[in-house]
C-alpha cells in the first residue's frame, strides 16, 4: 500500500465490514502489515469484543444459540460491548494520533440486526448513545454475493454444530467454526448484504462499498483507492 496513503491515516478510525466470507479479514491483515512496515502507530481491534468486558459479551453473542434471544436484547448487547470499546481502546488511540482499525462496528448491527428485524432508526439512536462521537472516519464494506461468500468459507447457511450437552446451548470455540450469526439461513444473509449496500444512504459518516470479487491483491487495490479518495 502507498506510504503516502498510510501517512494520511494517522489519527483516523477505519472500519472493515461486510457479509461473512467477503474477505475483510484478509484485507485487515494486509492493511496492518503495511502499517507495521511503514512504522505507523496503529491499533487493530474487533467488535464485538476488544476489551475484557467486550470479549465476555462477544462470547454470549457469538458462541450460543440466539434463537431465544429477543432482537432488542441482542442489539443492546452489541451496543454495550461497543461502548466499552470506544472508551477503553478507540478514543485513547485516536487521541495519541494512532490509526484505528476495527473489524466490524455499528455498520454490522445495521446490517445483521437490521436483517433480523431491528429498526434502523432505533439502531442509530442506540449507537449514538453507546459511542458518542466515536464514529469511523471511513467504513469499508467489502461486498460479495452471498453464494460466493459462503462458497469461500466452505460453509452452508443455516448449518450449526451440535449443542454442548453439558450446557444445553450451542457452544463454539472462540473465533473458529460458525458463529451464531453465520449459522442463520441463506435468506437472512441475503438481507444482510442488502442492508450493507443501503448504509451509504443514511449512515452518519462515509461508507465505501468495495467490490470483493477477484484476487486478494485486486481487492487490496480497490481498498487503497477508496482510502485515497477519502483522505488524500
Amino acid at each position: 500500500m502507498d506510504k503516502d496513503v498510510l501517512a494520511a491515516l494517522r489519527g483516523k478510525f477505519i472500519v472493515f465490514d461486510g457479509v461473512d466470507g467477503a474477505g475483510k479479514g484478509a484485507q485487515i491483515k494486509l492493511f496492518t502489515d503495511a502499517l507495521t512496515a511503514a512504522g505507523i502507530d496503529f491499533v487493530a481491534t474487533r467488535d464485538p469484543g476488544g476489551t475484557p468486558i467486550g470479549d465476555r459479551i462477544r462470547h454470549v453473542l457469538l458462541d450460543y444459540d440466539l434463537t431465544v434471544m429477543d432482537i432488542r436484547c441482542e442489539t443492546l448487547l452489541f451496543m454495550a460491548s461497543r461502548a466499552q470499546l470506544a472508551r477503553d481502546v478507540l478514543r485513547p488511540a485516536l487521541e495519541r494520533g494512532a490509526v484505528c482499525i476495527c473489524d466490524r462496528y455499528v455498520s454490522a448491527t445495521c446490517a445483521y440486526q437490521g436483517a433480523a428485524g431491528a429498526d434502523p432508526r432505533t439502531i442509530m439512536e442506540l449507537a449514538k448513545h453507546a459511542v458518542g462521537d466515536c464514529w469511523p472516519h471511513l467504513t469499508l464494506v467489502v461486498d460479495l454475493p452471498v453464494d460466493v461468500a459462503l462458497e469461500r468459507t466452505g460453509r452452508k447457511a443455516g448449518s450449526r454444530k451440535k449443542p454442548d450437552a453439558a450446557e444445553g446451548q450451542f457452544r463454539l470455540f472462540h473465533d473458529s467454526g460458525e458463529d451464531a450469526m453465520e449459522a442463520r439461513p441463506l435468506d437472512f444473509h441475503q438481507r444482510v448484504r442488502e442492508r450493507f449496500l443501503e448504509l451509504p444512504t443514511y449512515y452518519p459518516t462515509p461508507v465505501a462499498i468495495v467490490d470483493g470479487r477477484g484476487s486478494v491483491s485486486e481487492v487490496e487495490a480497490r481498498v487503497t483507492e477508496a482510502l485515497k479518495r477519502a483522505f488524500c
